[in-house]
């Protein structure tokens, strides 16, 4: 893992262009920027629009236009991940290379009715090229990964039997997100991946990619998600209400609170700027709860 001491702080905020900004987006935005802040900091943004298939026209432009009303103030250029794909060919081409890809024909049916979450390996036997339409699938190798996540300590987890297989082109020709974000990170130089925990799960296989394209790995810092009464995450998908421009004071500090940082009573009477102020000053990771849910 890289020392942070050593080079200078690059973090990134990766939302989805998929719909507005809502209050998860929200706290991963904050959490991510005020750790590049006391840092002493870049902050990038990359629109993670991979899956053509999910974007909703706009909403990138939307998404940027709000973490503006709040007060963000980015670094460098925007990155589009579906400008990305000649970046994502080399790093496959490296991998087929050490002989780990294969084609997989398999079907959803197919692979619904194995009846578990582990890729069975049916198709680990198939050879490049194949006309077939097919997937393309990393092997997992028998390896347990081990990593300390800043807010939730130390993480282990042997690939092969947490998820077998799995997906880095899928059979439409889109390259699968986790072969995009590894190969977008170490393009930008990330230092330190801020986002939240509902990515924790992933964060294994995104470092085993890294070790065989030869990359460093970044620090990794996941953030609890927000949930609802009934334990549900707060998300696009579920038609959580986008963030509210005209009440941002508010829901600064609300996202302030949620994320164990105490701030006074009164400050959400403060106009942005000095929220953001007294943010930077008194930011501290190690007050995040490290509970993977949370409700807001």
């Amino acid at each position: 893992m890289q020392n942070k001491q050593s080079q200078p702080y690059i973090g990134r905020f990766a939302p989805s262009p998929t719909g507005p900004v809502h209050i998860g987006t929200l706290i991963a935005a904050v959490g991510s920027y005020l750790q590049a802040k006391t840092n002493n900091g870049e902050w990038l943004i990359r629109m993670e629009d991979v899956d053509t298939t999910r974007k909703v026209e706009g909403s990138d432009i939307e998404i940027l236009d709000t973490l503006e009303a709040f007060g963000f103030e980015w670094d460098g250029e925007i990155i589009y991940q579906s400008t990305q794909n000649r970046h994502y060919e080399k790093a496959l081409e490296q991998l087929i290379a050490l002989s780990l890809v294969f084609p997989c024909t398999c079907t959803r049916k197919q692979l619904t009715s194995s009846n578990s979450s582990i890729y069975p390996g049916t198709c680990r036997n198939k050879t490049l090229p194949n006309n077939d339409e097919h997937a393309l699938r990393l092997s997992a190798r028998n390896i347990t990964i081990e990593f300390d996540d800043l807010v939730m300590g130390k993480q282990s987890q042997n690939i092969a039997q947490r998820c077998g297989d799995f997906v880095i082109k899928r059979r439409d020709g889109l390259f699968a997100y986790q072969l995009a974000v590894v190969v977008d990170d170490a393009l930008q130089n990330i230092t330190e991946i801020v986002r939240g925990s509902d990515l924790l799960d992933s964060t294994p296989r995104q470092i085993y990619l890294q070790q065989l394209l030869g990359y460093p790995t970044p620090a990794y810092c996941h953030l609890p998600l927000a949930v609802d009464n009934d334990g549900n995450k707060i998300s696009k998908s579920e038609g959580a209400t986008k963030v509210d421009i005209k009440n941002r004071e508010k829901q600064m500090c609300d996202v302030l609170e949620f994320l164990g940082q105490n701030p006074p009573a009164g400050l959400s009477d403060s106009n942005i700027n000095d929220i953001w102020k007294w943010s930077i000053d008194n930011w501290n990771i190690n007050r995040v709860s490290t509970a993977i849910n949370r409700q807001l």
